[in-house]
């Protein structure tokens, strides 16, 4: 039999859903295991988008839309994406696609041709080197170090980009560590980009997820938002993980391009999901607050336990629901990671599964209740100090 092509072999997996399927087979074994691997919140969609889901199929909203999007919901989006980021948007602007990482993989895919450099932030979301990789592209790693707070260092970053760099890769409250980017910080990556023409990729799907200060996005500086891909969905923000729904937001060329890839790929995103999303955006945004503040109660307990434990030390996430506690102390995070599911019945990520600069650390999602994250830091002390 013929092999496969080539590039089949140069797309990742991605570590959560591995540690998740460990994690249920040890399960079917009758462990007793607390799940902090799986990014995803643990509340309910809101009553009332799932009510407009329903009325939406009601309607027959069960048949092709167009390739980019409801023209209803992406205005509707483009009002959302407007007022929050402080920037004019149009109905043109805005693609709907069914998820996040499609937007990543079709922004990868429109932007990046065989030897571009495209900076991503490491640790980072693992599906942003993956998509580098699978369009040939090179992968030059922007590490996020502990003592800037997981944020960009303004020299090392400059000392990375160059005439080859075609894409930066931006997350900001990011994935895995909470960090979130200030706007000196940005203000530097976006002259940068300016004066070597790159585009800018802004994961922002934690946008509404920041405890202290305020969310900032680079699409809002000057001469930025003709340069800049934003992206956002309705998974975090709305607990909507299974309803497969994101946007992208982009120069209408773009556009353009990426409605092209949505025709050869899902031809649309589901017409009922896309009226839902839009409930979502115009409706009461109580839940979202709510879940926020849940979220953030969580951390506190999360990051007080984690700093009380021996020989781990854990900085403080000012956005997303992960924490990124330094282990290094204690050994190879992979170890440690598969250690604390065999023997403490805790389902953890180790910081490898983001990038080769997570070393050191591992990811706990705390979205889950605070008696299961009350119950790991006791099984994590009682383990610690047996060992």
């Amino acid at each position: 039999m013929k092999a496969y092509a080539d590039r089949l072999g140069r797309l990742h997996s991605e570590g959560a859903f591995e540690v998740l399927a460990r994690a249920r087979a040890l399960e079917a074994q009758g462990r007793d295991i607390i799940h902090m691997e799986i990014g995803e919140p643990d509340f309910d969609t809101p009553a009332y988008i799932v009510d407009a889901g329903k009325q939406a199929l009601d309607d027959g909203y069960t048949h092709y839309t167009p390739a980019a999007g409801l023209p209803e919901v992406r205005q509707t989006i483009a009002d959302y994406v407007a007022e929050t980021r402080g920037i004019p948007v149009e109905l043109d602007n805005v693609v709907v696609v069914p998820g996040g990482k499609p937007m990543i993989f079709y922004a990868v895919i429109a932007l990046v041709n065989a030897g571009d450099e495209v900076i991503f932030p490491n640790p980072g979301f693992p599906t942003y080197e993956s998509m580098i990789d699978f369009v040939g592209g090179r992968a030059v790693s922007m590490p996020l170090r502990e003592e800037k707070g997981f944020s960009f260092d303004p020299d090392e970053f400059l000392s990375l980009i160059n005439a080859n760099t075609k894409l930066i890769i931006l997350n900001s409250p990011g994935n895995p560590t909470g960090g979130v980017m200030g706007k000196e910080d940005l203000e530097v990556i976006a002259q940068a980009a300016i004066q070597n023409d790159c585009w800018i990729l802004s994961d922002e799907i934690y946008s509404r997820m920041v405890y202290e200060g305020e969310q900032h996005s680079i699409a809002k500086l000057p001469d930025m938002q003709e340069r800049t891909v934003l992206m956002d969905c309705f998974s975090k923000t709305y607990a909507m993980t299974g309803w497969r729904l994101g946007y992208g937001v982009m120069p209408p060329d773009l556009a353009e391009g990426v409605t092209r890839l949505m025709i050869n790929s899902n031809s649309c995103s589901a017409a009922f999901t896309q009226i839902a999303g839009a409930a979502a955006l115009t409706g009461d945004q109580t839940p979202v607050t709510e879940m926020v503040a849940e979220f953030r109660r969580r951390r506190d307990v999360i990051v007080k336990g984690l700093n009380a434990l021996p020989a781990i030390s854990c900085l403080e996430p000012k956005g997303a629901f992960y924490a990124f506690p330094n282990i290094s102390a204690l050994g190879r995070s992979e170890e440690i990671a598969d250690a604390l599911l065999k023997e403490a019945g805790i389902a953890a990520l180790p910081g490898t599964a983001f990038g080769a600069y997570g070393q050191g650390y591992l990811r706990f999602s705390y979205a889950t209740s605070l008696e299961n994250i009350e119950k790991a830091l006791e099984r994590m002390d009682a383990w610690l100090r047996a060992r």
